[in-house]
This record gives structure tokens, C-alpha cells and sequence, in this order.
């Protein structure tokens, strides 16, 4: 072991694991598989500007430090990090200048690019524009909201997707038995169970998966046969928890509350609370999903069931005064009520019919009738003359007009015939029924 360690423990194993060319490289099939674009434009040397995105370690490095090794292209590379506009223009100069050039084209690859602030990026995309470069961007967030727009749209973006837990077994086995870069000259010995643990605790991030297994490695002693076992409970001290994909102030918030959002609405309780737990698992402000509880309370449950939107402002309360952890069982609660409840949206149509008519139209004027007439001689003036006052009728009902002229006959509110609005329903064609003998 102490042989292998000074030889081969210099640099993490997950950067010594890095693919060296296409066939090494495990996942995103779907834009490195064999025919499709990136990979023909890889092979044929005939790069355009791309721009790769997707969770952390999925491959976009990987990509680049593959295109560098097989461009025939000048590779240049920055990180946003730590790269200012001087940077890019030393690029650009040696990029136009043929003796520095070679008479090559340019290919610049960015990690992290969407930390790139506008004059950075409005400097960088003259040379993009006219070929001066060929522009490979990487980064964890979605480019179409933190990347200039207009080096987007003269960029390929290409998605990468979290690793498959098998994609993740595989990239462990080839570690193990990859004898120049892995752990092929010493006798590591791990199940296939073990493995695919790491693969479920790394979240789809092969960096995360390798680093744990490296630490599992070079912390374990060797037993009397001189083999490294590796056993669940070694990953389980290694890893401690899973990685959580997510990232609160990133794409993966908007993805998951609206996740949420949508398996409430569509009658999903089980997924609901999945992306209600991994939304609080990943930091998520417990104010923020108390009220989008609310809101879908009221907007998709409306009066199908009305206790829903009391269970969600009681959960928003309870929540505040209580806080993490335990705020989790109310909002848990809510979400499942909001998820197993009937729905309808006849409630939120109504007004939002009645707005575009106040926004678009006269209204017209509140009746005479149904005015207020607080002050004495408005009467006089016809203020509140001619009101019939309900519950001196049958039924507490009684034919009036409550429209204005201008809105009458209109029909705004549309009830289901689901959950409590059935009731709603029936109560009024028994108004309308029995105000017409009026």
C-alpha cells in the first residue's frame, strides 16, 4: 500500500478516473452515443460553440479535457471563477495572432461560465460571433436564464443528465480494476450491493461516488489475506448522507416546486410530499412552500373542498412558530390534504373572468338598490330604495337584480359538480329555481 500511495495517490482518484477519449467515457448517451451530434462533431474535429449543462459531476469537464485531447484546435481554458475581461482579451490575442496560433483555430473551454457577469460575457461574444473562437461553456445552472442570450443563441446547448446508479457501478468497477489510474495492483474487494450503495448515495455524481469509495480505500486497513473489504457500513461512515440534487437558488428550485406544485394538483400525494422532502432536504425556505401550499389550495382545490385552504394557512402558521424540523409534519400535512383532495378551478376562473371585464369594459354602476345610503336624504336620492332584504323571504331568498346593467346575464362562476362544489351546485338552481316564480 505504501508503494501505491506515493505513486498513485498524488491526485484524487476521481481526477486521475477522468475518461480519456469517448470510449472511456461512461453516460449521456443521448449526446455521446454513437451517432449522435456532439460525438460526430468530436470525431470529425469540426467543433461549433456549445454550451454543456447539467447537476455536478455528470461529465461537462470530462467532455472538455476529451475535445482537447482530440481537437486538432489551439485549447485554451478559463474558469469564471477566477478569469476577468483581461483574460479573455490575452486569449483573443494569442487566438488572432498567427505565430502564437499556429494558424490553428481557437478553442476556448469556460467551467463554470454562468458566473461570468455581463461585461465579461459582452466581451467574449464579438469573438464567438465572427469564429475567432469556438466557445465550450460549462456550468451547473440553466444557461437560458444565467447566460447571455445572445451567446446562447449562438451556442449548441446540450444538457447532461444526473449518472444512472449503473453508470455510477461501472465508472467503481473500472476504478478498481483499472491497474494505471485505479486500484488494479492491490486487492480491493467490494460487492456488487456496496457499489450500487455508493451509486444511490452520490445522487448521480460520479465525483461524489469516487471521492467516498477513494476514502473508503485509503482508511481501511488490509486484512490477513491483505485485501481491502470494503462493507456497507465503511460507504455508510465514508458518505454519511445522500446528496441531495438541489439547489435553492438554482434551476433544480424552480423544477422541484413546480413538481410539487403540479402532483398536488393532479391528485399525487406520494410525489407530492417526495418533492416537498427534497425541497427541505436541500435547504428550502419553509415560508416559500408554506404558501405555494396555499396558493394551490386555493387556486386547484378551491371550493371543491374549502377545509383545504384552512388546513394550508394553519400549516403556514404552525410552521413559522415552530420551525425546522418539526415544520416539516405540518407542511407535510398540508400538502397531502391539497394532493387528496377534489379539485376544481371555478373559483379562480370566476375572478379572473370578472377582472378581464373590469380591465377591458364598463361594468357599468352598482344598481340604486343595492347602495349604501349611510348619510339621511340619500334616500331621497334613490340610495338603497327598493332593497329586499333576504331573510324576510321563504327560503331566505328573494328575486333581485345584483348585476350591474351593463354585466347582466353574464356568468362568471361555473361550479363542479365535485366534492363540496356539488353542494354549492345544488343550492343555486334552488336559488335560481325558486326565484323565478317571483
Amino acid at each position: 500500500m505504501e508503494g501505491f500511495e506515493e505513486n498513485n495517490l498524488r491526485q484524487p482518484l476521481a481526477y486521475r478516473m477522468a475518461p480519456r477519449d469517448l470510449d472511456e467515457y461512461i453516460g449521456q448517451e443521448h449526446i455521446i452515443g454513437k451517432g449522435k451530434m456532439l460525438r460526430r462533431m468530436i470525431e470529425a474535429d469540426r467543433l461549433s460553440s456549445v454550451i454543456l449543462f447539467g447537476p455536478p459531476g455528470t461529465g461537462k469537464t470530462a467532455l472538455a479535457r476529451i475535445i482537447a485531447n482530440r481537437t486538432s484546435s489551439k485549447f485554451s481554458r478559463l474558469n469564471a471563477v477566477t478569469a476577468g475581461v483581461g483574460d479573455i482579451k490575452n486569449v483573443i490575442a494569442d487566438a488572432t495572432n498567427p505565430f502564437t496560433s499556429e494558424g490553428k483555430r481557437t478553442v476556448l473551454f469556460i467551467d463554470e461560465i454562468h458566473r461570468f457577469n455581463k461585461l465579461q460575457q459582452d466581451a467574449l461574444l464579438p469573438y464567438v460571433e465572427d469564429g475567432t473562437v469556438i466557445l465550450v461553456g460549462a456550468t451547473t445552472e440553466n444557461p437560458f436564464f444565467e447566460v447571455n442570450k445572445a451567446l446562447v443563441s449562438r451556442s449548441t446547448v446540450l444538457q447532461l443528465k444526473s449518472l444512472t446508479e449503473e453508470n455510477i457501478v461501472t465508472i467503481l468497477k473500472n476504478a478498481i480494476s483499472d491497474k494505471e489510474r485505479g486500484y488494479g495492483n492491490i486487492s480491493v474487494v467490494v460487492s456488487d450491493d456496496t457499489l450500487k450503495k455508493i451509486a444511490i448515495l452520490s445522487g448521480g455524481d460520479a465525483r461524489n461516488a469516487l471521492k467516498a469509495f477513494e476514502l473508503a480505500v485509503i482508511t481501511t486497513s488490509p486484512d490477513k489475506e491483505g485485501n481491502i473489504v470494503i462493507t456497507d457500513e465503511v460507504v455508510s461512515d465514508c458518505m454519511q448522507n445522500k446528496v441531495v440534487l438541489f439547489d435553492k437558488d438554482g434551476e433544480s428550485h424552480y423544477d422541484n416546486i413546480s413538481a410539487m406544485i403540479k402532483s398536488m394538483r393532479g391528485s399525487d400525494p406520494d410525489a407530492a410530499v417526495l418533492y416537498l422532502a427534497r425541497a427541505l432536504a436541500g435547504g428550502e425556505d419553509i415560508e416559500f412552500l408554506a404558501r405555494r401550499i396555499m396558493i394551490c389550495a386555493a387556486e386547484d382545490v378551491g371550493l371543491a373542498n374549502p377545509n383545504a385552504l384552512l388546513v394550508a394557512v394553519a400549516a403556514y402558521q404552525t410552521a413559522m412558530a415552530v420551525g425546522m424540523p418539526e415544520a416539516r409534519i405540518p407542511l407535510a400535512e398540508a400538502c397531502i390534504l391539497v394532493a387528496s383532495s377534489p379539485k376544481s378551478n371555478a373559483s379562480y376562473l370566476a375572478v379572473d373572468a370578472a377582472l378581464a371585464d373590469v380591465r377591458n369594459g364598463d361594468t357599468g354602476h352598482v344598481p340604486m338598490h343595492l347602495r349604501n345610503a349611510p348619510v339621511e336624504g340619500m334616500a331621497e336620492l334613490g340610495y338603497k330604495v327598493g332593497y329586499k332584504y333576504p331573510h324576510d323571504f321563504p327560503g331566505h331568498i328573494v328575486k333581485q337584480q345584483y348585476m350591474t346593467d351593463a354585466t347582466l346575464g353574464k356568468t362568471y362562476y361555473d361550479p363542479t359538480d365535485i366534492g363540496y362544489e356539488k353542494k354549492i351546485s345544488e343550492y343555486l338552481d334552488y336559488v335560481k329555481k325558486n326565484t323565478e316564480k317571483d
